[in-house]
């Protein structure tokens, strides 16, 4: 192994979306924006396909087209980022959906596409992407008439579930929603976890099918082993690394291993990650570089071949908690290097 290897568990996902899919009565759509997540988008989506998803969600044009060559024509793809200037062609090609955010992308997708299937977004309080309350009594009728497929929403505090933002951005999607007689969809993983009043006619989980929070029952997606490629003896006081930041206190064994902020083990991890060998634990020293990382492995009492960051005793969002990041920018850092090895293979 001379590159990292990334082991993606297809089965662990798909029984994750079977998980979340069950604790609902509607409809189970599936987020697979940034490359699937980091995992491949093609990948996730025809094995999400084969357990009978049937939605999927892409943040760009860009990557919905790349989807539906991966897909073929029977799933819907819906594209956060709506319509776009310079997207109708894209959009047209590859019979994608452009969930509509403006009364500009309204406007601009009846006249560019006549008959063209879309979906309207709204803010409920997120203050990012969607129809405000304003724009949305203006453009409501026009939006009607043409029978957008879907009106949703998205919350903005869901992984916390006692937050009063999210009876409040329920509150206010019914009342911009309530007898519309358009399918709704509001929640994404952490609304799921709220309860049926969250869920209506469809639901699009994301981070919960990768194995992240706050679905704290999901199953673990991503393995990550990196190769060792030289151990050293240092003495007591010896230093590792860019800036001297690590010292030995005692007699050390150190390993470097092949991997770095290129790879999207980002600088923050620097003297805070562990590095795993069997159940062993070992520490990351010094700095993490652009392409090398040292580790400490002078409890093992032998030189391991590779040590594993991403694994049985440390998923994304542990590792995320010692970067000081979340769970999503670990798994959609992850470098192209890795060789991405799926199982069952």
């Amino acid at each position: 192994m001379s590159t990292g290897a990334l082991t993606i568990d297809l089965d662990a996902l798909a029984a994750n979306w079977r998980a979340l899919d069950a604790m609902t009565s509607c409809e189970t759509g599936a987020v697979v924006k940034a490359d699937g997540y980091g995992l491949g988008a093609a990948r996730v989506a025809r094995r999400l396909a084969h357990e009978g998803a049937r939605r999927f969600f892409v943040a760009v044009a860009e990557e919905g087209a790349a989807l539906r060559r991966a897909l073929g024509p029977a799933p819907e793809i819906y594209v956060f980022s709506g319509h776009m200037e310079g997207d109708t062609r894209r959009l047209a090609a590859a019979a994608l959906i452009p969930m509509l955010n403006s009364i500009d992308q309204l406007a601009r997708h009846l006249e560019a596409l006549p008959g063209h299937a879309f979906g309207i977004q709204l803010d409920t309080g997120m203050n990012r992407l969607g129809f405000e309350w304003s724009d949305w009594s203006e453009a409501a009728g026009i939006a009607l008439d043409h029978a957008p497929v879907w009106l949703t929403s998205h919350l903005a505090c869901a992984d916390e579930p006692d937050h009063e933002m999210n009876p409040y951005q329920l509150d206010i999607f019914r009342q911009m929603t309530d007898g519309l007689g358009v399918p709704r969809s509001l929640s994404a993983t952490g609304g799921i976890l709220l309860g049926r009043d969250y869920h209506f006619d469809m639901t699009r989980p994301g981070i919960g099918l990768y194995g992240g929070l706050p679905f704290d029952a999901a199953q673990p997606v991503v393995r990550l082993d990196l190769p060792v490629v030289q151990c050293r003896d240092l003495v007591e006081g010896e230093v590792v690394g860019y800036g001297n930041s690590w010292q030995a206190d005692r007699p050390s064994r150190i390993a470097t291993i092949s991997g770095g902020y290129a790879d999207g083990l980002i600088r923050a991890m620097s003297g805070r990650a562990t590095f795993w060998h069997g159940d062993t634990p070992c520490p990351l020293v010094g700095r993490v570089s652009m392409d090398l990382i040292t580790v400490d492995v002078t409890d093992l009492g032998e030189d391991p071949e590779y040590l594993t960051l991403l694994g049985p005793h440390q998923g994304v969002d542990s590792l995320a908690e010692a970067a000081g990041t979340i769970g999503y920018e670990i798994l959609t850092s992850l470098g192209s290097r890795y060789a991405r090895i799926e199982i069952p293979g």
